[in-house]
């Protein structure tokens, strides 16, 4: 031991190293970089919408900054009037009541999703992950010591995984399976009867259901969310649904999520919460009182501005040689399959790309285009594209693309 160098010694952990970085921040980074330096870049990496926050809630928090009792440490779940108004959020919008003290409020839906997993897993313990899937996942999957298990789905198949595809991954080792429609990456809202056959298979197999629902009221062409805990009551013991203010609402940077769990499940989050943590910010909860307990006027404006952009973005795609793009009905991102593009070379320079890891890479490099590769959400060949930006930027962005791919 004497003779250890510091470089022998000095090493992280293998639980870390285990992990990826987060491949949208990444790419949101780097794009923010370049414009630091000058560059005029199109960004469609982050999932951050450009509305301003709604101008009632930004006056709540205006008032709750004054308020001297906002200054102080509150319950580590959150504060009660929050609580009490995600209970009451959850009958309007999903149907079924559940008891406040079930809610936990996090900060931001990615905590959520990250003490879920600390809470349900052991070590070696499998989760379901139905792929294309969202990118942190799997990553907090493995920080809790469990083995994310992929079950893949195309866009033949609107991104929806079979029953049999599900029951074929399904070992004595399955701990859970994520829920997610809308969908993230892939805008794909499943059908009625994907959600109910999965419930009903969790229950039958004593599976834990996590659902992230954080895209629930962005829904186009008559699609709707279906809350799983709605559709099959039976799962609502084992079910852990995850959700937040950051998309609806337009509240990226207020850091504002919960997670509404069986009530011993809800007390252990709140338990590890109070070793991380403690509370979220008082004025960001204020704040979110406002929201949930608002009117969704504000929420289907924004929707409309959602859905142009869609039609747009979904257009453009496909007006590009090389590129394929199913129409998403839900959240804001459009998945273009770009297998097409790969392993040929698309310039005098005769630059193949291998993946679209690469692909993404040139993109931003040379056509100053920011997008997500497939890789980081399991499914090469796609970039994700979100639409959650101005509109002008958008069409720029988009003639800025076909020009690179096609010059």
């Amino acid at each position: 031991m004497a003779n250890m160098t510091m470089a022998d010694w000095q090493t992280l952990s293998e639980r870390i190293n285990r992990v990826a970085p987060s491949a949208t921040l990444a790419v949101d980074s780097k794009a923010k970089a370049m414009k630091a330096e000058g560059i005029d870049v199109i960004g469609f990496g982050a999932g951050e919408p450009n509305f301003p926050t709604p101008a009632a809630i930004v006056a709540a928090a205006a008032e709750a900054v004054q308020d001297p009792k906002n200054y102080r440490y509150t319950p580590t779940a959150g504060l009660p009037e929050l609580r009490k108004a995600i209970a009451d959020k959850t009958l309007r919008d999903s149907g079924y009541g559940v008891d406040p003290n079930q809610v936990i409020v996090t900060n931001g839906g990615k905590q959520a999703v990250y003490e879920s997993f600390q809470i349900l897993l052991n070590d070696g313990d499998e989760v379901i992950i139905p792929t294309p899937y969202w990118t942190s996942y799997p990553e907090a999957v493995k920080l809790a010591g469990g083995v994310p298990v992929e079950v893949f789905a195309g866009a033949d198949r609107n991104f929806e995984p079979s029953l049999e595809d599900l029951e074929a991954a399904r070992t004595e080792r399955t701990k859970a399976i994520i829920v997610n429609t809308p969908n993230n990456p892939t805008g794909a809202v499943w059908n009625p009867e994907t959600v109910k056959a999965i419930g009903e298979w969790a229950v039958e197999h004593h599976v834990w259901v996590i659902s992230d629902e954080i895209y629930e009221h962005l829904n186009y062409d008559g699609a709707k969310t279906t809350y799983i805990g709605a559709a099959v009551p039976e799962v609502r013991d084992q079910l852990l649904v995850l959700n937040g203010v950051a998309k609806t609402y337009a509240m990226p940077g207020w850091r504002v999520g919960w997670m509404i769990a069986p009530l011993d499940v809800a007390k252990a989050a709140s338990k590890l919460q109070g070793h991380m943590t403690s509370n979220v910010n008082n004025i960001s909860q204020r704040a979110a009182i406002a929201a949930v307990s608002g009117s969704l006027d504000a929420v289907y404006e924004m929707r409309e501005a959602f859905d142009r952009r869609r039609q747009t973005i979904v257009a453009a795609l496909n007006d590009i040689e090389g590129v394929n793009c199913p129409t998403p009905t839900g959240a804001f991102y459009a998945f273009a399959d770009v297998s097409a593009l790969l392993n040929k070379p698309l310039d005098t320079s005769k630059t193949a790309y291998a993946s679209t890891s690469e692909l993404a890479a040139a993109l931003l490099d040379e056509g100053h285009v920011a997008a997500v590769p497939g890789e980081a959400f399991g499914a090469p060949g796609y970039l994700r594209f979100s639409y959650a930006l101005a509109d002008d930027d958008l069409v720029e962005g988009m003639k800025r693309m076909k020009q690179w791919v096609e010059d």
